[in-house]
């Protein structure tokens, strides 16, 4: 194995190398992919505590700014917010750096279950507030 394809398990197809395409570090794709499971880990807790506590409910109530949607607005505009300042950050940190996508796939994956998770009914009504 020579250093061009340490970290690589596969092998081009003649008709890629064939293209001769720029090699690019996976830091960059790494960081987006990364950055969406946060942002949906963020929308999973966020209802879950929203539903947790009726502090945390009425304060996500104020995000709405008179469009009817109660929390789902809060919740919501917060999981952007935390996606796109997460992407940023992970973006600066990874440019131009060769990561091992896999664990970052992986990792991305568990954040992204758990928040999905948290959006379905019978889950977050288990923590409601008596």
């Amino acid at each position: 194995m020579n250093e061009s394809t340490v970290g690589q398990d596969y092998e081009k197809s003649p008709e890629i190398a064939e293209l001769r395409l720029e090699e690019r570090p996976d830091g960059p794709g790494a960081a987006a992919i990364l950055a969406g499971a946060i942002g949906v880990f963020a929308l999973g807790l966020l209802t879950v505590l929203a539903e947790a506590s009726v502090e945390i409910h009425d304060w996500l109530e104020t995000w709405e700014f008179g469009q009817g949607v109660g929390p789902l607005a809060g919740k919501t505009t917060l999981a952007v917010i935390v996606w796109l300042v997460s992407w940023g950050a992970l973006a600066l940190g990874l440019r131009g750096k060769e990561v091992e996508l896999k664990r970052w796939i992986w990792a991305s994956a568990i954040l992204g279950i758990l928040g999905v998770l948290g959006t379905f009914p019978p889950i977050f009504t288990a923590f409601a507030a008596e």
